[in-house]
């Protein structure tokens, strides 16, 4: 069983950035791939960017350019640290990990972004 918390989220001005956390606890030292979703009102959640185990990276096109992925091993501990924010990023974000074939979720964090 993994647990993860995020935390992070808010309320920032377009042009602005934040950084999300999410802190994996249990057993996190079998996770091989976190994730970072989104999900706006009225819309299917979307991927927004991933890392391996190894550091491999992917986002998504939105993004690429915008926001970075990064994680602290030995915290258990994966980022997401946005910038250039625009009113479209505006979602509630959930961290997600894998480990051995299961798919654990956080809570999800709101960030909003006024224009």
């Amino acid at each position: 069983q993994v647990r993860l918390v995020e935390s992070g989220g808010g309320l920032v001005q377009a042009g602005g950035s934040l950084r999300l956390s999410c802190a994996a606890s249990g057993r996190s030292d079998s996770i091989d791939l976190m994730r970072w979703y989104r999900q706006a009102p009225g819309k299917q959640r979307e991927l927004v960017a991933r890392i391996w185990s190894s550091g491999f990276t992917y986002y998504a096109d939105s993004v690429k350019g915008r926001f970075t992925i990064s994680r602290d091993n030995a915290k258990n501990t994966v980022y997401l640290q946005m910038s250039t924010l625009k009113p479209e990023d505006t979602a509630v974000y959930y961290c997600n990990a894998r480990s051995r074939a299961m798919d654990y979720w956080g809570q999800g964090t709101q960030v909003t972004v006024s224009s």
